[in-house]
């Protein structure tokens, strides 16, 4: 390994791939999507790039552990409760695997995440 290894999201040329959650887990707006997936491990448990998502909220399940950092807009994710966290630019938090709730963009967002997928 050498230093040309090194992923930087700031010089990273990815292609975004543009996508909708399926039509039965929209709840209100059309919420496009897309991911910048920068970097992928080589077993394929790790990914970490850019997430943009446009107004809109959805049902979320996550089966992944997921590291976040909100770089633009604002959105709220709820759990299956009602119990809301309002997420805004600078906010870093974890999303468990086993996460199921929804997620609601209010004003179009931006994210840092990594992602890890357990295997069982």
């Amino acid at each position: 390994m050498s230093i040309h290894n090194v992923v930087d999201f700031s010089h990273a040329t990815t292609e975004g791939e543009r996508y909708r959650p399926a039509a039965e887990k929209i709840l209100k707006g059309d919420p496009e999507q897309a991911v910048f997936n920068h970097y992928a491990s080589p077993c394929g448990q790790l990914n970490a790039g850019i997430w943009e998502g446009a107004v809109g909220q959805w049902t979320v399940n996550f089966t992944e552990h997921e590291y976040c950092e909100i770089l633009q807009g604002v959105s709220v994710l709820r759990d299956h409760d009602g119990n809301a966290k309002t997420l805004r630019v600078g906010d870093r938090f974890v999303i468990p695997a086993g996460f199921k709730g929804t997620w609601e963009v209010l004003e179009p967002c931006r994210k840092v995440y990594v992602a890890f997928e357990q295997k069982t």
